[in-house]
């Protein structure tokens, strides 16, 4: 017998990486959508407290898409959101904050056709 649990997770390709490294700035990516249709968001989670903004660029397999953004502080992190649209599946999404090293990446997927109660 199945059971049936109310607060289930949609089954969407909703995924996050971030940079694996113990010291300095830690970069991370989320995606959230499903097969190659997603928003992207930078999230830089330990900045400088005095830091405010910060200009980041998103990459699809290693070019870069439109112009760099501005990230701007919610309490102690930098982000910003790129509204969905169409990276394609298997595509390698990848955000770089300007000023630093670390870059974080996710690759897009194809889940197929499942349903989002």
């Amino acid at each position: 017998m199945a059971a049936v649990l109310p607060n289930a997770v949609p089954a969407a390709a909703d995924t996050s990486s971030c940079t694996h490294h113990w010291s300095g700035p830690q970069v991370c990516i989320r995606l959230d959508g499903r097969n190659g249709w997603n928003a992207v968001t930078a999230i830089w989670t330990n900045p400088p407290k005095k830091m405010k903004t910060r200009a980041v660029r998103l990459f699809l397999d290693g070019r870069q898409y439109g112009s760099a953004e501005t990230a701007r502080r919610v309490r102690g992190t930098l982000s910003h959101s790129w509204a969905g649209f169409e990276q394609g599946t298997d595509v390698k999404v990848c955000v770089k904050f300007s000023g630093i090293k670390r870059v974080a990446c996710d690759r897009t997927k194809y889940i197929g056709n499942r349903p989002t109660w």
